[in-house]
C-alpha cells in the first residue's frame, strides 16, 4: 500500500486578499498541488458584493456557510450552505450578501489551457 500526504490548508481569516470585490485565499500555489484546476476560499461580508464580472473559465461555485445571492443571466437566485452553483464561460455574475452573517463558499474554475497544461506535465 503506497501511503500519501495529508496536507491542511486552513481558512486564516487574516491573511486572505481582496479580487473581484471579494476576501479569498487562493488555492495555488501550494507546493505539491499539481491540478487542472483553480480554486479560491472565497468570503463575503454582510452588506457586501462582489463586483460584476465574467471570464473565459467555466466555474463550480460550492457554498459553505452562510446566504447570499447569485445575479447573473438577468436573474438573482439564493445561493447558500450545501448549493452547489454552475456558471459557463463568458458569464456576467455577482454574488450578493444582504444578510447578517457571512458568506463563504468555495469557488473552482478551469479551462482548455489549464488542461492541457496539466496534462504536458504527465510522463
Amino acid at each position: 500500500m503506497v501511503m500519501g500526504e495529508v496536507d491542511f490548508r486552513r481558512a486564516e481569516h487574516e491573511n486572505l486578499t481582496s479580487a473581484y470585490g471579494l476576501h479569498l485565499r487562493l488555492l495555488q500555489p501550494w507546493a505539491g498541488l499539481d491540478a487542472p484546476f483553480r480554486g479560491a476560499w472565497c468570503l463575503l461580508r454582510p452588506g457586501d458584493a462582489s463586483d460584476p464580472h465574467s471570464h473565459h473559465e467555466h466555474e463550480i461555485m460550492i457554498g459553505i456557510a452562510g446566504h447570499g445571492e447569485l445575479v447573473g443571466n438577468g436573474r438573482r437566485d439564493p445561493f447558500g450552505a450545501g448549493d452547489i452553483v454552475r456558471l459557463t464561460a463568458g458569464v456576467e455574475h455577482q454574488l450578493v450578501n444582504e444578510g447578517e452573517q457571512d458568506f463563504t463558499y468555495y469557488a473552482i474554475w478551469w479551462d482548455h489551457a489549464m488542461s492541457e497544461e496539466f496534462l504536458g506535465r504527465r510522463p
